[in-house]
């Protein structure tokens, strides 16, 4: 897979393609292995300083970044023997929202979460990621078995935020979005949701309500998105910089603010980076985390999920 680099990486992305000539001619023109390592070392403390101080704006392209793991890379690199389950019971399937039944380290788990795609083919079938009314009552579905088995819910949150079509509208996008949150809500299973690159409006939220909320270092949690939120404060979606500066969208703004509960650090250059070792990572949290809410009763669970929610915004 080619290398994708964002506009802040371009210098990163000289002196990596000065390596690569260099590395091209020590085959016909002798060695440059003296050179090549100076400049590879070069490279990664520039890749570390600037990953070190990335502003909102930055983090949000980060978090947007196509080569960033997906949720089909988590289910690989994470589950065994996982079955999708498929369709909402009512209408039909939805390949935003994918989801089913798996093993995590030989537990059973039901997991779901947004898919993206990587390619024009994969985007249009997962609809980039934006989830329809199907998709939430899918996730329904899905808690309701979680429930009906006493089995924790694993979701993976990956979304610019769900379907403004006129098709999700007419099927009743926003009742299908109040459901999967009230649902979340309610469980009386443990519940973690893990915001794996952006976290966009009530798409995103219609998964994410649960008892533990992890982020990974470089994604975004937001109510609108950052070009959403400057078309309607200055009428001009170029201001989206602007926007992401000042909405408060990082995860260490959102972990002051108790809107998450715990931040998942990424290997130097983002998660895409270094694919295997963020999911290894989030692996090992995930399992630090379900292991902390295991032996809780259902009643239990549902009164520290509504804790931790009632406590955002509170004063200290």
């Amino acid at each position: 897979m080619a290398v994708h680099y964002l506009e802040f990486e371009k210098p990163i992305a000289d002196l990596e393609a000065k390596i690569e000539e260099l590395n091209l001619l020590s085959s016909t023109s002798g060695s440059f292995d003296a050179e090549v390592d100076g400049l590879r070392q070069k490279a990664e403390q520039l890749r570390r300083k600037t990953y070190a101080s990335l502003d909102p704006w930055m983090k949000t392209q980060v978090a947007r970044h196509p080569q960033r793991p997906h949720f089909v890379d988590y289910v690989e690199g994470l589950f065994t023997d996982f079955v999708e389950l498929k369709g909402d019971r009512q209408f039909g399937d939805d390949q935003a929202i994918l989801g089913g039944l798996a093993r995590f380290r030989g537990a059973p788990v039901v997991l779901m979460g947004h898919e993206k795609g990587y390619d024009t083919q994969t985007r249009v079938v997962h609809n980039f990621g934006m989830a329809r009314p199907e998709g939430y009552r899918k996730a329904v579905r899905l808690m309701d078995l979680a429930e009906q088995y006493g089995l924790p819910v694993l979701t993976f949150v990956d979304t610019a935020g769900a379907y403004p079509g006129l098709g999700a509208e007419e099927r009743g996008q926003a009742e299908a979005i109040a459901r999967s949150t009230e649902r979340c809500l309610t469980l009386g299973v443990p519940s973690i949701a893990t915001i794996t690159g952006e976290g966009g409006s009530g798409g995103a939220i219609a998964i994410a309500a649960a008892g533990r909320v992890l982020m990974l270092e470089h994604s975004i949690y937001s109510v609108i998105s950052p070009e959403g939120a400057a078309g309607i404060l200055w009428r001009d979606g170029a201001r989206a910089r602007d926007a992401a500066m000042a909405m408060k969208i990082t995860a260490p703004d959102l972990l002051e603010l108790r809107i998450i509960d715990r931040i998942i650090p990424e290997p130097v250059g983002g998660a895409h980076a270094d694919r295997e070792a963020a999911i290894a990572t989030v692996g090992d949290v995930l399992a630090e985390e379900l292991k902390a809410l295991s032996g809780m009763t259902p009643d239990q669970l549902r009164k520290a999920r509504a804790d931790r929610f009632y406590a955002i915004g509170r004063a200290s």
